[in-house]
């Protein structure tokens, strides 16, 4: 077994008694909270996304003053009244009844600290959980820990011939990351001036932004990352059965590691994962089910190579899927049954049913304002070919169904335009044919599970995304915002018109009246003038 992640940061004596109250431990990276407001909680998680420091360090500069010491003194280990007599109830309900129902009652803050962008995406497939990333946005990746830069070596890679190759390869990428990170700033204050509307911070918050976006596709994916996590106990159960069925090392040691916090706030929830014919059978179906998908690809598939495709291409949708929309519209403010109302709705015209839907719609003041269930009744799947950078922003999206295959650099890179404009090509370059090169080494050394880990965030992946068209509307409004990534701006934009002009189903797309096609140059300059004002009207 190797070892397990150290800590991003070490505690005084007198820290870790400061700490003692509200965290399960203070010496490892994965690690719950306790004995905190939910307020407390939610403003610290939200915090932690924005800072390059870890969760507890943060506490202890930010919000300790606030909470106070003394808060969690009375509460011990936050175990709190007649809590044995709750964990003897919920066991007993888990194992005698079978009431998974009984899981969702009651949940936990955790946080996952120096985790692979790989892991990432492992600890927020599931979409009962709630979770914070730190974002590549705002916090560079310039800091050298220990006098490490900030990435994963997988344990089998660690342990292989190719450890140095691994090491010197993704070295040599954070130093080209950090190196033009001053450069691309210039540039992009020489492309766009400071105007007398904006203040110093917004500006520098700007073009910080702007510079970091356009250079986090040299990150690899094995680059580290901190991840907050809330979720109930059954959603917990479940990511730990998932995890400890996974083929990479570092997947199955955090879920040891998230099992033995939770154990520590919530034993009674997580009692059965440990149990051979519950937790056991379970990672043991997961196990062998995938790994006969495999085989079953590789005896039948394996040979095919993939056909030419866009970036984004709908390849399912309902052809009558508007015109169900419309009767399902009608039907709780009428009285007749769903299949008369659906023979009603092929018989209006056009009109007529954007007529009903824009009544159904109403006056939609902000995106946030979203039209009912009706919506649900059609879908679309998306098949998508981006950069994992915008892969990483679209998987949040959890109430959608997203799968997604293997990171490899068999699809290629993207190249902004910025970094040929700056004069970083060359380098640009350099890093991809070194990820491409460790990843082959990696595959042809039988490494195949770890060789993702060395594959350059601009490198594409596919996956694919099935949403209904209430979601749709959910995910196109907000990721074609004029302050989102480049990236996942231009995909979504994609399945808005793919919508419209594919499908046929112009008045749904036209509810999306906050799909935004506009081009944008300082992505985040609008947003953060806005910030400033809300934060002037404060004071």
């Amino acid at each position: 077994m190797a070892p397990l992640p150290q800590t991003q940061d070490t505690f005084t004596a007198d820290e870790c008694r400061a700490l003692e109250p509200f965290f399960t431990n203070t010496d490892r990276p994965v690690f719950a909270l306790r004995n905190l407001p939910e307020t407390v909680k939610g403003a610290l998680f939200s915090r932690y996304s924005r800072s390059a420091k870890s969760l507890r360090r943060l506490f202890l500069d930010e919000f300790l003053g606030e909470v106070g010491e003394s808060a969690g003194a009375t509460s011990g280990t936050g175990a709190g009244i007649g809590s044995e007599r709750a964990d003897r109830l919920y066991a007993r309900v888990f194992n005698e009844y079978g009431d998974d129902s009984v899981g969702q009652l009651g949940g936990a803050h955790v946080a996952c600290e120096g985790v692979s962008n790989i892991l990432t995406k492992v600890l927020e497939w599931g979409r009962l959980m709630a979770y914070l990333e730190q974002s590549t946005r705002y916090v560079p990746y310039t800091a050298k820990p220990n006098g490490r830069w900030k990435y994963h070596v997988p344990a089998d890679v660690a342990r292989s011939p190719l450890a140095a190759q691994f090491t010197s390869t993704l070295d040599h990428a954070f130093e080209v990351y950090a190196k033009w990170i001053p450069v691309l700033e210039e540039h992009f204050r020489a492309k766009y001036p400071k105007t007398a509307e904006d203040s110093d911070a917004v500006y520098r918050s700007v073009i910080r932004a702007k510079a970091l976006d356009t250079l986090r596709g040299l990150l690899p994916a094995a680059t580290t990352s901190n991840l907050g996590l809330y979720g109930t106990g059954q959603a917990y159960e479940a990511l730990i059965l998932r995890m400890r069925a996974n083929p990479l090392e570092e997947v199955r040691s955090y879920a040891d590691m998230l099992l033995h916090e939770l154990q520590q706030v919530m034993p009674a929830f997580v009692a059965r994962i440990d149990q051979p014919t519950r937790g056991g059978r379970w990672v043991e179906y997961f196990t062998s089910s995938r790994d006969a998908t495999l085989e079953a690809v590789r005896a039948r598939i394996g040979h095919v190579d993939a056909e030419p495709r866009e970036e984004v291409t709908l390849t399912e949708f309902d052809p009558e899927g508007e015109v169900k929309v419309v009767a399902s519209a009608l039907y709780a403010a009428s009285t007749l049954p769903d299949d008369q109302l659906l023979q009603l709705a092929r018989a209006m015209s056009a009109d007529d049913r954007a007529a009903v839907l824009r009544a159904y719609i109403g006056d939609r003041a902000n995106r946030r304002h979203k039209p009912g269930r009706a919506f649900e009744r059609t879908h679309y799947r998306f098949d998508v070919l981006a950069d994992y950078g915008a892969f990483r922003d679209l998987q949040r999206h959890r109430l959608l169904t997203l799968e997604w295959q293997t990171l490899t650099p068999d699809h290629g890179c993207v190249e902004p335009a910025a970094i040929e404009d700056a004069g970083a090509l060359a380098d640009w370059r350099e890093v991809m044919q070194r990820s491409a090169d460790l990843h082959g080494a990696l595959v042809s050394s039988g490494l195949q599970a770890a060789a993702s880990y060395a594959v350059s965030m601009a490198y594409r992946v596919r996956f694919y995304m099935d949403m209904n068209a209430r979601e749709a509307m959910h995910v196109i409004e907000l990721r074609t915002a004029p302050q989102g990534h480049p990236s996942y701006r231009r995909v979504c934009q994609a399945m808005h018109r793919a919508i419209a002009e594919v499908a046929g189903h112009r008045a749904i797309a036209d509810a999306m009246q906050y799909a935004d096609h506009s081009s944008v140059e300082l992505e985040r300059l609008q947003q953060e003038r806005a910030m400033e004002k809300k934060r002037a009207a404060r004071t």
